[in-house]
């Protein structure tokens, strides 16, 4: 009985999660500008996706900012997991990665007003415009909110690693610097490359610190698709979150292959 009541429970489950995603991907597909009835299987709104100027400079906007956040947290965090497991104080350690998980903590809507209010200070500072900061200001908030992320991922690679490896590099001749990347860095590669696209994926996904800090000149694709619902959400919007799923999806099951192999590739050494 527990057995199935356990398997009711997953279906519910996955279905409570899947079910919009899945009716979204399937009316992306309908001829017809409705999501009440199906009315045909049609490329239409694939095709006006790709005729629309501004969502393309949307998407490309949503690409920049969620891959250069994404590096910019990927080499600081990589670093910074670095450092902290380095830290000979247990108390430093404690105190830098509990203030590290802060942005995780705090609500979207707490970080994304105070990056405002921090930004709209610096640009009052520095007297400039803040549609020419745009770009720069969700540049910076991205990048504050998925470094906690990325250490997340690094630093549990970085500690099962440990200092032989370093040390036995050292030993042999190479610096610091080259011991880190020659040694350390492939070792804890899979960790990096979990820490990116979770980063990338947050940005993608970003909308209330986007909203708050960002600016008319520099529209992300989050933004443009709330203007949307003012008014009416296209279907040629459900073509393009279509693509992004699956774009996603692949990098996901490219990700955990790799991870896969690597961890077999270890276990047959062991």
């Amino acid at each position: 009985m527990k057995k199935y009541l356990s398997r009711a429970y997953l279906i519910l489950i996955f279905g409570i999660l899947y079910i919009p995603i899945i009716t979204l991907i399937f009316f992306s597909f309908n001829e017809a500008n409705s999501i009440a009835s199906f009315t045909g299987f049609s490329f239409r709104w694939y095709v006006e996706l790709f005729r629309s100027p501004d969502t393309f400079i949307a998407l490309r906007n949503t690409l920049i900012l969620a891959v250069s956040s994404a590096t910019l947290a990927t080499i600081i965090g990589t670093a910074a997991a670095a450092g902290i497991y380095r830290m000979k104080s247990k108390l430093l350690k404690s105190t830098i990665t509990t203030v590290t998980n802060i942005p995780m903590m705090n609500p979207d809507i707490v970080t994304g007003m105070s990056m405002m209010l921090f930004f709209v200070a610096l640009v009052g500072i520095l007297s400039i415009e803040y549609e020419d900061f745009g770009f720069f200001a969700m540049l910076i908030a991205h990048t504050t909110f998925c470094l906690p992320y990325v250490i997340l991922s690094v630093l549990p690679r970085v500690q099962e690693l440990g200092n032989s490896l370093s040390e036995a590099a050292m030993d042999l001749g190479c610096t610091p610097v080259q011991s880190f990347f020659k040694v350390e860095l492939p070792n804890i590669m899979p960790g990096v490359l979990s820490g990116f696209l979770m980063a990338f994926t947050l940005s993608l996904d970003d909308f209330v610190i986007s909203y708050f800090v960002g600016s008319s000149s520099f529209q992300t694709l989050p933004l443009l698709i709330y203007s949307m619902t003012k008014k009416k959400v296209t279907p040629d919007m459900y073509a393009l979150s279509t693509l992004i799923i699956v774009t996603i999806f692949i990098l996901l099951l490219v990700s955990n292959m790799r991870s896969g192999k690597q961890n077999a590739k270890k276990g047959a050494k062991k």
